[in-house]
């Protein structure tokens, strides 16, 4: 990120100060912006002050609805599921849409509340931007994420919101190629802080699993997902009802690719 700019400084030409540039949109004053104005800002506020009837077309005048934003609540588990791996085969090929829809989630209903259909259990890493990876945009992911996308009592009590009050319809927990969590805990050497503490919930996978990360990772991923299912009465009656599905999931970093896990 740049640094802030200073809003107090003037440009100056001799001994005269002079007033900051302003852009403007068309003829229509109103939409004129400063020029210390962010340029995301000015793109939000002359987007804002566009027509919301529909968009130009390199054609000429002609106007199009937008694609409305997609609601969970017309989605089956099974078709969450789907949509989550259509966005990751979008984002391998270069064709992700997700940016076009910003603007218009944030005009929509994600003020007062949000709908998303799923939720994504991912790991701390800084390396696995979920939203990016499944190309969704604001309001369509619920997501919980913890070094090792383990599950521990407030990362139910999370998705339990998720699924109980939000509505979401699948659980996705996600494991990645090279997880320092997962190669801290094979390894088991002492490390600082309470780092530690993550060790025995990844544990049991190192256990089935061996030393190899990528076993070990996929197996913990397998594991946390089965903890989920059994763990929390509300994910179990939900899954059980088949208004719910908890999937596990593995993404690897060089590829981008998102892959299932049976």
């Amino acid at each position: 990120m740049t640094a802030p700019l200073n809003l107090k400084k003037t440009a100056r030409r001799g001994t005269q100060e002079m007033p900051p540039r302003r852009f403007c949109s068309g003829a229509n004053l109103e939409t004129c912006i400063p020029d210390h104005e962010s340029s995301r800002r000015r793109f939000l506020r002359m987007t804002m002050a566009g027509t919301v009837a529909g968009i130009v077309t390199a054609a000429g005048m002609e106007f199009t609805e937008p694609h409305p934003v997609m609601a969970q609540s017309k989605l089956s588990p099974d078709a969450a599921l789907q949509e989550l791996m259509d966005g990751n085969a979008r984002f391998i090929s270069g064709r992700s849409n997700a940016h076009e829809q910003d603007v218009l989630i944030l005009k929509q209903h994600t003020l007062d509340k949000q709908e998303p259909y799923a939720a994504v259990l991912a790991c701390a890493d800084s390396r696995v931007p979920v939203e990016m990876v499944f190309d969704q945009t604001i309001g369509h992911l619920f997501v919980s994420r913890v070094a090792g996308n383990v599950v521990t009592p407030e990362i139910i009590a999370s998705l339990e919101y998720g699924a109980a009050v939000l509505g979401t319809k699948v659980i996705l927990v996600i494991g990645h190629a090279n997880c320092g969590a997962v190669k801290a805990t094979i390894q088991a050497k002492e490390v600082p802080g309470q780092i530690s503490a993550l060790f025995p919930h990844i544990q049991p996978a190192v256990d089935q699993a061996g030393p190899n990360l990528e076993a070990a990772t996929k197996a913990n991923a397998k594991i946390q997902a089965a903890l989920l299912r059994e763990a929390s009465t509300v994910i179990a009656g939900l899954v059980k009802d088949k208004k719910l599905r908890v999937v596990a999931g593995y993404y690897d970093l060089a590829s981008g690719t998102a892959s299932l896990l049976e």
